[in-house]
C-alpha cells in the first residue's frame, strides 16, 4: 500500500503543487490584509493539496487510452500497470473528501463552493476532447486556489481575489500552451484540441507570449490599486525577465527545452511573485 500511495504521488507529481500553492497563500494574504490564523493556514493547505491530487489522479485516470499511446507518456505509471484503475479512482475519492473537509472547517462558503470547485477541476480532463480552449480550462482550474483562499479568509468574494484569479488563468494558459507544443503531432493524430494544433507552432508561442503579457499588467494594476509598493513592482519586474527568458528558449523548430520553459522557470514565478507582495502586504500591515 505504501508503494502504491509513493507511486501515486509520483503520478501526479505532488511537488508541481508549488504552481498553485503560492498563489493560494497570496490570496489568503490579501484576504486578511496580513497574516491569516494559523489554522486557517493549515486548512487552506490542506484543501490545496486535497484538490490538486484529485484533480491529477482523475486526469491520469480518464487520460490513460491516450496516455497509452503517446511515447511521451506511454511510462507513466497507469500504462505501465504499476497502479490499477481501482486505486486511482479510490485515491481520488479520498483526496476530494479531504477537500470538502478543510473547506468546511474554513466556513460555510467554502464548504457551499467546495463542489463548484471540484467539477471545474474535473471538467479540464474532458476539454481537450472538444475545444482548443483546453488551456484555458486548466488556467481557471489552478485560479481556484487564490479565490478559494480569499473565500476561505473572507467567506466572501470580491474584485481582488477574482483579478489575481485572471491573472493565473492567463499565466496558466500561456505556459500550458508551451507545454502542448510537444504534443502538437499526437494531438491531430487523435482528434485533440489544442491552441498548437489549431494555430500551429509559430502562432501558439505568440499567442503565449501575449497571454503572458496580460498577466503582467494585470497584476500591476492589481497592484498599485491594492496600495502595494516597490517590491511587489520590482517583484513583478523579476518575473517579466523570467517569462521573457522562458519564451526564449522555445522555437517552432526546437521544443527541446520545454521541459525547462515549463517546470523550473514557471515554479520560480509563482514562489517570487508571492513571497515579494506577501512581504509587502506584510510590511504595509505592520506600518
Amino acid at each position: 500500500m505504501l508503494q502504491k500511495l509513493k507511486t501515486t504521488l509520483e503520478m501526479i507529481k505532488i511537488e508541481h503543487t508549488i504552481f498553485a500553492l503560492p498563489f493560494a497563500l497570496l490570496g489568503a494574504l490579501f484576504a486578511a490584509n496580513g497574516l491569516p490564523s494559523l489554522a486557517q493556514i493549515g486548512w487552506i493547505l490542506l484543501a490545496m493539496v486535497g484538490a490538486r491530487s484529485a484533480a491529477m489522479a482523475f486526469n491520469r485516470l480518464v487520460d490513460l487510452p491516450f496516455d497509452a499511446k503517446n511515447p511521451r507518456t506511454v511510462m507513466r505509471a497507469l500504462p505501465q500497470k504499476q497502479l490499477t484503475r481501482g486505486f486511482v479512482a479510490f485515491f481520488i475519492i479520498i483526496s476530494s473528501a479531504v477537500f470538502v473537509l478543510a473547506a468546511g472547517m474554513l466556513n460555510p462558503l467554502a464548504l457551499q463552493l467546495s463542489p463548484v470547485a471540484l467539477a471545474i477541476i474535473f471538467l479540464y480532463s474532458y476539454t481537450k476532447r472538444f475545444t482548443w480552449g483546453t488551456h484555458f480550462f486548466l488556467g481557471l482550474s489552478l485560479s481556484c486556489a487564490p479565490v478559494g483562499a480569499w473565500v476561505a479568509v473572507q467567506g466572501s468574494i470580491s474584485a481582488v481575489p477574482l483579478l489575481l484569479g485572471l491573472a493565473v488563468i492567463l499565466w496558466t494558459a500561456g505556459f500550458d500552451i508551451i507545454y502542448a507544443c510537444q504534443d502538437v503531432v499526437f494531438d491531430d493524430r487523435e482528434h485533440l484540441h489544442s491552441i498548437p494544433s489549431r494555430f500551429g507552432l509559430a502562432g501558439a508561442l505568440w499567442i503565449s507570449a501575449l497571454l503572458h503579457a496580460g498577466m503582467v499588467i494585470l497584476l500591476a494594476v492589481l497592484f498599485l490599486r491594492a496600495g502595494l509598493g516597490w517590491l511587489s513592482l520590482a517583484g513583478l519586474g523579476m518575473v517579466a525577465i523570467l517569462l521573457a527568458y522562458e519564451h526564449s528558449l522555445v522555437r517552432p523548430s526546437d521544443l527541446t527545452r520545454v521541459n525547462a520553459a515549463f517546470f523550473t522557470i514557471n515554479g520560480w514565478i509563482s514562489v517570487l511573485l508571492s513571497v515579494t507582495a506577501g512581504i509587502d502586504i506584510l510590511w504595509h500591515r505592520v506600518s
